[in-house]
């Protein structure tokens, strides 16, 4: 299974795109799809839409997992985040990807096994369960890479067969 991690966000979204076969995981790439604050927002908007379809044409996904909107303190950047999610969401579905949602909990369960581990502790797990050199940056590509990996680790058999 090919999955499509993305952690949402609206300067910088992360990629990172797994395959998960028989407990074995190959990172197949990462990266995030940045656009400059100077932008329009509805340009910045297509622009990730724009990139996002792209990548997803061309790696071919079989899912995609994307993090949950959390509560922010700044009304104005929530606000964005889900429009840029929003836009996220609706390359995949206009290629017919399945989505699927997790919380910043369950990726924490998910890859350490403790839900209130700290960043750096997910972002060393992913770093170990992908067989990384490094932690991929910026933070939000290896966040990516583990929203990818919670989803490999959520049971979808109901899903997929």
């Amino acid at each position: 299974m090919r999955i499509l991690g993305i952690d949402p966000g609206y300067a910088i979204v992360g990629v990172g795109i797994i395959d998960y076969e028989g407990n074995h995981f190959k990172t197949v790439e990462y990266g995030a799809i940045t656009t400059e604050a100077r932008e329009n927002m509805f340009d910045r908007l297509k622009s990730i839409y724009d990139e996002l379809s792209e990548i997803i044409e061309r790696v071919k996904p079989d899912a995609m997992a994307i993090e949950e909107l959390f509560f922010y303190n700044n009304q104005k950047t929530a606000i964005n985040v889900a429009q840029a999610r929003g836009v996220l969401v609706l390359a995949a579905k206009n290629h017919n990807i399945p989505i699927f949602e997790y919380t910043p909990l369950q990726v924490k369960q998910a890859v350490v096994g403790y839900g209130r581990a700290e960043k750096g502790q997910v972002q060393q797990m992913t770093k170990a369960i992908l067989g990384l050199s490094e932690v991929p940056k910026p933070d939000d590509t290896a966040d990516a890479l583990a929203i990818a990996v919670c989803h490999a680790h959520t049971d979808t058999s109901s899903f997929w067969g």
